[in-house]
């Protein structure tokens, strides 16, 4: 599976603040600033989150997509405004073009207690070595996952193998091997929550994050 997640980036400038968000997040203005805080509705999902800008006066929450609010005076309550899409992009358009890019995020299976991807996995092996690379300085992190099937520690050990099998992928292809930080959370973080020795195809996985 290839694709991104949300992400939640906080600009701050001299006269303007922008926000994706999952939020919830803070914007605290000195006295005396004047700053316009907007909230953007995140890159690649559209999702929303939340913003609080408060003064000594007070706070104002915002939490729809291009809902701003501009804090003139440490004495007001910062007022609340949504502004149109087409105006955001025109008035902060060079400043969004300079904000990183959301991490990407990959998902590949593996057949039970092994290290060997599934058929589906390996198809598509390439193309997330060919997404990663193309990342001008990648810094990745390669997680492994099992089911509940078997004890803690040896699904700690099973998740391990299988992320310092993705590890050899990535550097086979080219990555330089300390760019690459390989992990097991074993049994720990269930992509289908289930009980006790429950087999699982989702949750034998790894998850590798590109930022």
């Amino acid at each position: 599976m290839i694709g991104r997640r949300p992400h939640a980036v906080v600009a701050a400038f001299a006269v303007a603040a922008l926000t994706y968000g999952c939020g919830p997040k803070s914007v605290r203005t000195d006295p005396g600033a004047q700053v316009l805080v907007v909230l953007l509705p995140d890159q690649d999902t559209g999702n929303v989150g939340k913003v609080v800008v408060s003064n000594a006066a007070g706070q104002t929450e915002l939490s729809t997509a291009y809902s701003s609010t501009r804090v003139t005076t440490s004495r007001v309550k910062p007022p609340a405004k949504t502004l149109k899409e087409d105006d955001v992009k025109k008035r902060f358009g060079e400043v969004l073009a300079t904000l990183p890019p959301a991490p990407l995020h990959f998902t590949l299976y593996f057949r039970f207690d092994s290290e060997e991807l599934t058929d589906e996995s390996r198809k598509i092996v390439q193309d997330v070595l060919q997404s990663v690379k193309a990342q001008p300085v990648p810094d990745v992190i390669v997680i492994g996952h099992t089911d509940t099937t078997g004890s803690q520690t040896s699904n700690f050990e099973l998740g391990m193998r299988r992320a310092n099998a993705v590890r050899t992928l990535l550097i086979d292809a080219g990555l330089s091997a300390s760019a690459i930080d390989a992990r097991s959370h074993g049994e720990l973080e269930l992509l289908v929550p289930t009980s006790n020795d429950v087999f699982e195809p989702k949750n034998r996985r790894v998850e590798i994050t590109v930022r």
